[in-house]
C-alpha cells in the first residue's frame, strides 16, 4: 500500500508511538510521519505508508495551522502546561483585547525564535531537551520563520484568584514554528510570562482535521477492508506541485532517472516539478546543483 493518511494523534501519545501502532495494524514497516507533534498537543499527523515514505521531506515543508490557548501569569520550564512553573507574576488587571490583538498583530511576518530547552533542536551534538533534563542550558541559535496569521479567538478568560488571563488563537505558520515559544514572547511583548496552556493541530502538510482518521476508525477500517479507499494517492499528495506529461520519449528518460534540460519542455521549469506518464507520478525534478541548463532527479516513484 502506497500512499498518505491524515492521522488525529490523541493527546498522550507520542508521533513514534502512532507509527509503531500503525505498523502493526497495517502489518507493513515502512511508515514515516511529516513532523512530530509533542506528546500533549492532539490534531493531525500525516503519515506516509510505502512509496509514499518518499515525500516525507517535501511534505514537511508545508505551512502549518494550529489552534491553541495562551496563559499569560505564569511561564514553565518547557513553555507548556505541563512543565514546572519557573515565573510567575499575577495579572492583577485583564489586559484589554485591544491590547491583546495589537500585541499578536506584531508576530505576523517574519519573526526570530530562539529554540526552547525542551525541544529536538541539536547543539553541539545533543539535542537540546537532553540538557535540560540535566538542568543545563545551553545558547541556542536564532531561527528565522514564517507567521502567516494569527488571530484571537473568542474573549480572553480573567482568573482573578489565581492572577491569570487566557484566550484561544489560531495560528497559520512555517516550517519550524514553535507555538510554545510563540505564546512565551506574546506574554513578554505584553510585560507578563506566558505559556502555551493548549495546543491542536488542524492542518499539515496540506491536509486538515475533517480528513484525518483516529486509530480505532482505522482499525474499523482495516476490519472491513476499507482502508485503501481512505489512503490519499501519492498524485493527490502532490497535486499543488507544477506538472507536466511526459511523451513516450520522454518519459524512457525520466524513469531512468536521466539528467534532463530544460529546453526539452515546452513550459518555464517550476523546481521542483513533478513529471506524469498515463496520469500516474513518475518522478520529480529538481533544478542541477551545478548546471544551470538541466534538471535533475529529485524523488522517484517508478
Amino acid at each position: 500500500m502506497n500512499g498518505i493518511l491524515a492521522v488525529w494523534k490523541p493527546r498522550g501519545m507520542t508521533s513514534h508511538d502512532v507509527v509503531f501502532k500503525l505498523r502493526k495494524m497495517l502489518k507493513m514497516k515502512k511508515i514515516g510521519h511529516t513532523g512530530t507533534l509533542d506528546p500533549e498537543v492532539d490534531g493531525v499527523l500525516v503519515v506516509c505508508l510505502g512509496k509514499g515514505t518518499r515525500l516525507v521531506e517535501l511534505l514537511m515543508d508545508s505551512p502549518k495551522v494550529y489552534y491553541g490557548e495562551i496563559t499569560l501569569g505564569m511561564s514553565t520550564e518547557t513553555e507548556d502546561a505541563h512543565g514546572e512553573v519557573v515565573d510567575h507574576k499575577a495579572v492583577e488587571q485583564p489586559v484589554s483585547i485591544e491590547k491583546i490583538d495589537k500585541a499578536m498583530s506584531t508576530f505576523e511576518g517574519v519573526i526570530e525564535q530562539i529554540p526552547p530547552m525542551y525541544s529536538a533542536v541539536k547543539v553541539n551534538g545533543r539535542r537540546l531537551y537532553e540538557y535540560a533534563r540535566e538542568g543545563l542550558e545551553v545558547e541556542r541559535p536564532i531561527r528565522n520563520t514564517v507567521i502567516h496569521s494569527l488571530e484571537r479567538d473568542g474573549e480572553p478568560v480573567y482568573n482573578q484568584e489565581i492572577g491569570t488571563q487566557s484566550w484561544k488563537f489560531k495560528v497559520d505558520c512555517g516550517k519550524g514554528t514553535y507555538v510554545r515559544t510563540l505564546a512565551v514572547d506574546l506574554g513578554k511583548k505584553l510585560g507578563y510570562p506566558a505559556h502555551m496552556s493548549k495546543l491542536t493541530r488542524l492542518e499539515t502538510s496540506g491536509f486538515s482535521d475533517s480528513e484525518s482518521y483516529t486509530l480505532e476508525e482505522i482499525q474499523t477500517l482495516i476490519d472491513n477492508e476499507e482502508i485503501k479507499d481512505k489512503v490519499a494517492t501519492i498524485e493527490t499528495a502532490l497535486k499543488h506541485i507544477p506538472k507536466t506529461d511526459l511523451d513516450d520519449e520522454l518519459y524512457d528518460k525520466v524513469k531512468n532517472g536521466q539528467v534532463l534540460l530544460k529546453s526539452d519542455f515546452e513550459q518555464d521549469f517550476q523546481d521542483p516539478i513533478a513529471f506524469y506518464y498515463n496520469d500516474k507520478i513518475i518522478a520529480l525534478y529538481r533544478q542541477h546543483p551545478e548546471k544551470e541548463l538541466y534538471i535533475k532527479p529529485y524523488k522517484m516513484f517508478v
